[in-house]
């Protein structure tokens, strides 16, 4: 006679995602989710963007207003794509 242990196997393979996505992402590069919660979109930036004054703020700004405990797990900015985007490529100019 077995038991069955669904919520672990579910954990376990949720747990499996997220190391399949994490080990997606190369050295020296984080990933970030950006988008409302209806809609995310998944951007791998250089770990030296962290560093910026200007990212370092629109971080804080997103702690301010929406904190930091997010159902994806991970690093997330809660603004339009095309926001995003224009800012990081500022950030790439210099």
């Amino acid at each position: 006679m077995g038991f069955r242990l669904p919520r672990i196997v579910q954990a376990k393979m949720s747990l499996s995602t997220k190391n399949q996505a994490a080990s997606n992402v190369p050295k020296g590069y984080v990933a970030v989710y950006v988008g409302g919660e209806s809609q995310m979109k998944r951007f791998v930036i250089p770990v030296s963007h962290l560093n910026q004054p200007s990212f370092q703020e629109l971080l804080s700004q997103a702690e301010e207003e929406f904190g930091f405990d997010h159902p994806m797990g991970a690093l997330t900015i809660p603004c339009r794509e095309e926001v995003f985007l224009d800012f990081i490529s500022r950030l790439n100019a210099s």
